[in-house]
């Protein structure tokens, strides 16, 4: 599809998707966006209130000189007033920070699904730390823009507007002045604002790559010591640091510049104003409805003015919330954008585990890699994927796992199933904690029963904190044989009836080779239907099938027990 980009009003350019992805999530939390208007606009109608208590008290204390006991019932007034504004700016903010919240929560929901659909062979495009960075901080930079942005679009037209009919009524070019210079603030905010949204943009994909970096030195920092590049990586560290604080900085930059310039425009429309009441009040102004002026009217309209800027004053503080959250829409639908592969069809013969009919797969830059291809897998099978390299046997496990989307045919395999690659993902934690990965429930009698069925009971036995025995993402502490068992001994405590298996017992020793074929004729006496890729003569003799690839195309052969 061609995305359409178009420039947005503060000059940047901005593709139209993010802004109407941003607008369909604010769809979801318009109750509480709603109730955040509804109670700025009613505090913006109790400031008018407040200033008119404020001015008449003053007056009839001046002018009509009134004793303080009968201002006693305005004084009270006054106070519930205050109080009552206090109670809206209070469900003002908690309904726009409620709004925040969802549309985070909603965002990082909607990631992580998609991120699971996509499968890890789409998701090897993306740098961890990257997709750590738009779960994260591109996801928070949502917030500003639904708890305070856009309550305060509204706001910042309705409560200028309610104020100039009252200015109006009161004294005509008073309300001329202030309408004269009002146009001043959203024309700056835009010129000021221009390229705000490239500059977060910048600023997303420099902290991407300072993520990355510091999490690439972090993983090879043992390799770094061997070798003696330690120090030149903490420059390396620090110069990606120092790049995203100047970009950072760049961004504060135009929104202080931006703030700046509001505020000048504003304190001098409100000196206008100001001017213009105390002459007319003083009688040096003879013109229009300056004679009828009083001392209430005029403190009146003096009080309002500040608050007739108000609200645009705050819209340009929260017009950088605006800029990060396209910008963060922008990179996040890069990823959205991503088509995952299609959910196989769960297969209703209980006799066939897995069916494929006429796919093909085909990778961008090399062309079709797998089928056409027609193949059956009878429940309970132990069938092994044998072929030269490229000829498209792990994209045939991957395909079954619906990792990968065929570009014909169908696919159907049951609703479950365990996988298990030639490099074992580990946690970060224990033993224990690696093992419940597969199975969050389990006891720890049913964990040490998976690990006797992988031969690591005596290792596990020889650690003096058992199943709490530490193990990092890299496998410290194991061998890598140990590390394919652990792995395995997770899918003894699934319950998935298919098993896919990519090359399971390559690059071991003998000893932990023995233990992965020990393990896998036992998954295969459960009843289980294997999927394995393997060169391995002794896997190919525990099979009851075997299937040739070459050339990605199926040449059917048989095995060990057929």
């Amino acid at each position: 599809m061609t995305e359409t980009v178009v420039t947005d009003t503060s000059g940047a350019a901005v593709t139209d998707s993010a802004r109407v992805w941003l607008h369909d999530k604010a769809r979801a939390v318009r109750g509480w966006l709603l109730i955040a208007t509804l109670a700025g606009l009613a505090g913006g109608w109790l400031i008018i209130a407040q200033a008119g208590v404020i001015a008449s008290i003053v007056a009839a204390a001046i002018s009509a000189g009134v004793n303080l006991d009968e201002l006693l019932p305005w004084f009270a007034g006054l106070g519930g007033i205050i109080a009552l504004r206090a109670a809206l700016q209070w469900l003002q903010e908690t309904a726009g920070l409620e709004a925040g919240l969802r549309v985070r929560r909603q965002t990082r929901a909607e990631l992580l699904e998609h991120s699971a659909r996509l499968g890890p062979v789409r998701l090897s495009a993306y740098h961890s730390a990257e997709l750590a960075g738009q779960l994260l901080e591109h996801s928070e930079a949502l917030h500003g823009y639904f708890a305070r942005f856009m309550p305060q679009m509204v706001l910042a037209a309705a409560i200028p507007l309610s104020i100039l009919l009252v200015v109006a009524r009161l004294d005509w070019l008073a309300a001329v002045f202030l309408l004269a210079s009002a146009p001043l603030i959203p024309l700056f905010m835009s010129l000021i604002g221009m390229g705000a949204e490239r500059l977060n943009r910048r600023q997303f994909e420099t902290l991407a790559r300072l993520a990355g970096t510091f999490l690439d030195r972090v993983r090879g920092l043992a390799t770094l010591q061997l070798f003696g590049h330690a120090e030149r990586s903490i420059d390396e560290v620090a110069r990606a640091a120092d790049d995203y604080r100047r970009r950072s900085m760049r961004t504060l930059r135009v929104a202080f510049l931006s703030s700046a310039v509001l505020e000048f425009f504003a304190a001098v429309a409100i000196a206008t104003v100001a001017i213009y009441i105390g002459f007319a009040l003083l009688g040096f102004i003879e013109f229009g409805p300056a004679p009828q002026l009083t001392l209430f009217s005029g403190l009146f309209i003096l009080l309002l003015a500040p608050e007739f800027f108000q609200p645009l004053r705050n819209l340009a503080q929260h017009y950088h919330d605006r800029a990060a959250a396209l910008a963060a829409g922008d990179i996040l639908l890069d990823l959205l954008r991503q088509p995952a592969a299609a959910t196989p069809i769960t297969t209703s013969n209980a006799h066939t585990a897995v069916r494929l009919t006429g796919v093909s797969v085909s990778h961008p830059g090399r062309g079709r890699v797998l089928g056409p291809l027609s193949l059956d897998i009878a429940a309970g099978q132990f069938v092994v994927i044998d072929g030269p390299s490229g000829a498209g046997k792990s994209t045939l496990l991957q395909l079954v796992a619906g990792f990968v989307s065929p570009d014909d045919g169908h696919c159907h395999r049951p609703d479950s199933f365990a996988w298990l690659d030639q490099r074992p993902f580990l946690l970060h934690g224990s033993v224990a904690d690696n093992l419940r990965l597969a199975a969050a429930t389990a006891t720890d009698d049913a964990l040490y029963a998976a690990l006797r069925e992988v031969g690591l009971t005596d290792w596990l036995e020889r650690q003096p904190r058992g199943l709490a025995t530490p193990i990092d993402e890299r496998g410290s502490g194991i061998s890598g044989g140990q590390a394919q068992r652990l792995a395995l001994a997770r899918v003894f405590l699934s319950a998935a009836p298919l098993v896919l298996l990519d090359e399971p017992s390559a690059h071991l020793d003998a000893h932990s080779e023995a233990h992965v074929l020990r393990s896998l004729q036992a998954l295969a006496a459960q009843g289980r239907t294997l999927l394995v890729a393997s060169h391995h003569a002794a896997v190919h003799e525990l099979a009851d099938r075997r299937i040739q690839l070459d050339a990605g195309q199926l040449i059917e052969g048989h095995g060990g027990h057929a």
